[in-house]
């Protein structure tokens, strides 16, 4: 995996956009933003403008429009902030989270029998 930016929370949210249809206009991503935040066209450009100086997002002039598009996959930032998190809040290993999480009832019944059918597995 090449070396996969950080994405705040605001620019997780256009990523999801471009992840889900792209290319797009900024505009097209601006609407598709509308029923989940209440950000003007411009705020949407702003993070545009990050993604793209931190090559998250591609960007190719068709005519008088700009067209983006996602540069890294939705599963590379997944993998990234996973091990940013686990190795900022939990030391880089997984047995305390998995700890937190069961001792805090976070886990479903269902979920801890899959996860002990693929603690089996990889075994």
């Amino acid at each position: 995996m090449s070396k996969v930016p950080h994405i705040s929370e605001a620019e997780w949210k256009v990523m999801e956009v471009l992840w889900a249809h792209s290319p797009l206009l900024s505009h097209e991503i601006t609407e598709a933003l509308a029923d989940k935040t209440s950000w003007h066209a411009n705020t949407v450009k702003t993070y545009l403008a990050r993604l793209r100086n931190k090559k998250a997002v591609g960007v190719k002039k068709v005519k008088n429009s700009f067209l983006y598009h996602p540069l890294v996959t939705r599963a590379e930032c997944v993998e990234a902030e996973s091990e940013s998190f686990l190795q900022q809040i939990f030391g880089g290993t997984v047995k305390p989270l998995l700890l937190h999480f069961a001792d805090k009832q976070k886990i479903s019944v269902a979920d801890l029998d899959e996860l002990k059918s693929l603690l089996k597995k990889r075994k």
